[in-house]
């Protein structure tokens, strides 16, 4: 890494030190020197991504000050860090974090597992469930029914079909964010959506600001776009959003736009309030970021009395600083493969004009199937039933996890469909690996972090239940007993399809 993208001061850093020190030490754990528990300490720090990689470090005498000790110890916890290649330095540049070159970027095997694997592997790797029936069969065949006019036309509706813009821009009305179709264009999946988003705002060398960790796929899809990531940590456990550090990473980084998932985050699963979407749109709007809103999991609250927040562009009267995108994939079915996004209405110009190099448009039939859907109220009753099958299948899989792995630590989100769970000090790339040979395909930590962090962590998709979830807890365990053992081989980390 050339440069810092970031900065941690003082305060902060040793804020994040002193909470390391709530984790309990083994009986027979030696108390190593100070430099190095200052050293390990900072590289726990990166490899779960809760200090992101290329973020500029404090200077050694003001690190010292905020800790209370010597500035001989901080200086050797840096060179010790420069060793073992998490820290470079440059006169004149200060120190920032990095990731050793045998920690590659994990950004291969992004296919999914083959059918014919189905009957032996317990796929962990994809967070999405099955069709939810009789709902789809209906949905199409009511698209079949509408089908005969635009059978007549040439098909291409690079905006999307007026009667599904119209519907969509209803129900974000109904939400009370007040919608025009014309701030609506629809499309293939999310993916779509975010593909060209990103090629219209964050073109090659462009800086996108991103939550750490992220969604995988998205992160992918940005650095082949030739974007430059810059990682803001998220807060603690379910917390949300830390607000102090994406007003620093905006002022400081100045990014073209910043990709956040508010509603049960991927992977983390956290719910942001509506005190931290405001505060967000408004640190966006004064740095002259658009911030792009993921809303792929917000109809997957699972808690019975959960109130939603309100939806970010909620806070953006004006629509000049959100752009949201919605999906159909996790709510309903990944295979419908129709998104949409809201944006002002000349930002949706943009993208459709866009598009004519990209698909043209989103098949028709598929649209008229989800339309179908929106209006006759057949969403809401799938929408239920699928919140029903992923409550049953969360609490089955939160069970069996603390039941035969009670060293690992997570908490239980509120909705969505994943659970971050940290591996009890296990590298989370030798876990999938293993996984891969006792039958069981979770993705690793890394996967959703910049540069290789999250090492010691995997996501858990609440996609099995019963005793699926109880069997693949039980692979999973195994698994963990292989890395301990020493018994997973090294190499190139194993090809995880994430969704």
């Amino acid at each position: 890494m050339a440069q810092w993208t970031s900065a941690v001061g003082a305060a902060q850093l040793a804020r994040l030190l002193n909470s390391q020190q709530d984790r309990p030490a083994g009986p027979r754990t030696r108390r190593p020197p100070a430099y190095r528990a200052l050293a390990d300490g900072i590289r726990l720090l990166v490899l779960e991504g809760r200090v992101p990689v290329a973020a500029r470090l404090p200077a050694e005498r003001e690190l010292a000050l905020a800790l209370s000790v010597s500035r001989t110890t901080v200086a050797a916890a840096y060179e010790a860090l420069r060793t073992e290649g998490f820290l470079e330095s440059r006169r004149g540049a200060g120190s920032w974090t990095a990731v050793p070159a045998g920690n590659p970027i994990p950004t291969r095997g992004l296919e999914p597992l083959p059918p014919e694997s189905l009957g032996s592997m317990i796929d962990l790797g994809c967070a999405a469930l099955p069709a939810p029936e009789p709902w789809l069969t209906r949905a199409v065949q009511g698209a079949l029914e509408e089908l005969p006019p635009y059978a007549h036309t040439h098909g291409d509706y690079p905006a999307g079909l007026p009667a599904l813009r119209s519907m969509i821009a209803e129900r974000y009305t109904a939400r009370g964010i007040p919608t025009m179709p014309e701030q609506i264009m629809v499309t293939t999946g999310a993916m779509g959506a975010m593909d060209a988003i990103c090629h219209l705002f964050g073109g090659r060398g462009e800086r996108i600001a991103v939550e750490s960790p992220s969604y995988a796929n998205i992160l992918q899809l940005m650095r082949e776009a030739g974007a430059r990531l810059v990682p803001v940590a998220m807060a603690e456990g379910l917390a949300g959003w830390d607000l102090d550090r994406w007003r620093q990473v905006l002022r400081e980084a100045a990014p073209r736009i910043a990709y956040v998932v508010a509603d049960f985050h991927n992977p983390t699963g956290a719910l942001a309030d509506e005190d931290q979407r405001r505060r967000l749109v408004e640190a966006a709007r004064s740095a002259g970021t658009v911030l792009v809103v993921d809303e792929t999991m917000s109809a997957l609250h699972l808690d019975p009395g959960l109130e939603m927040p309100r939806p970010v562009c909620g806070f953006d009267p004006a629509g000049s600083t959100v752009i949201t995108v919605g999906s159909a994939s996790k709510a309903f079915w990944a295979g419908m493969r129709i998104g949409w996004v809201r944006a002002a209405p000349d930002v949706i110009r943009s993208l459709v004009a866009a598009r004519a190099y990209a698909d043209l448009g989103t098949p028709v039939l598929e649209q008229l199937a989800v339309n179908w859907l929106f209006s006759t109220g057949g969403w809401e009753q799938a929408v239920e039933v699928r919140r029903g099958q992923a409550r049953e299948n969360r609490d089955a899989l939160v069970a069996a996890v603390r039941r035969k792995l009670p060293g690992w630590e997570f908490e239980v989100p509120q909705g969505g469909l994943t659970l971050w769970v940290r591996t009890g000090g296990l590298s989370g790339s030798r876990l999938a690996e293993a996984g891969e040979r006792v039958g069981v395909r979770v993705p690793s930590g890394p996967r959703f972090g910049v540069d290789g962090a999250f090492e010691g962590y995997v996501r858990l998709p609440f996609t099995v239940g019963g005793a699926v979830a109880e069997e693949a807890a039980a692979r999973l365990a195994a698994a963990a007993r292989l890395v301990e053992s020493g018994g997973s081989t090294g190499g190139e980390a194993p090809r995880t399809f994430v969704a």
